[in-house]
């Protein structure tokens, strides 16, 4: 299966030929914050499925957590994905930047003691406080 993505303004475009594992939906203050949302799904890709299309000078990089940077672009300032370099092995992609339908949905919430009480979640999937 073919999953194009891009950033906001277009310049960053990636493909992933397969996603390696369920999507998530996480309700940390991280991605909240990062994403300026409830929370972010995202989706565990192999770094040799994913291929980056246009746009490699306009990823920037930023240390969220020790050892974890989130890759977002330049210009428009989308997360586009996450990564530990001391696990190149795989890259966590942001489901809000697929262009196209990734043939899953989210299967589970984590992070959810993050979870802020004036914002309506969905807890009919399995919600775990912390990562599953």
């Amino acid at each position: 299966m073919r999953i194009l993505g891009s950033c906001q303004c277009k310049a960053v475009q990636y493909e992933v030929t397969e996603i390696d594992g369920p999507m998530w939906n996480c309700f940390c203050q991280t991605c909240r914050k990062s994403h300026a949302a409830d929370h972010n799904t995202a989706a565990k890709v192999k770094s040799e499925h994913f291929h980056l299309l246009s746009g490699q000078g306009q990823l920037k990089a930023f240390e969220s957590t020790p050892g974890k940077l989130r890759w977002f672009c330049g210009t428009c300032g989308s997360h586009v994905y996450a990564e530990r370099p001391a696990n190149p092995e795989f890259k966590v992609l942001r489901a809000g930047t697929f262009d196209t339908d990734p043939g899953s949905v989210p299967e589970l919430n984590v992070w959810f003691s993050h979870a802020k009480p004036w914002l309506q979640h969905d807890t009919s999937k399995p919600t775990h406080d912390e990562f599953a």
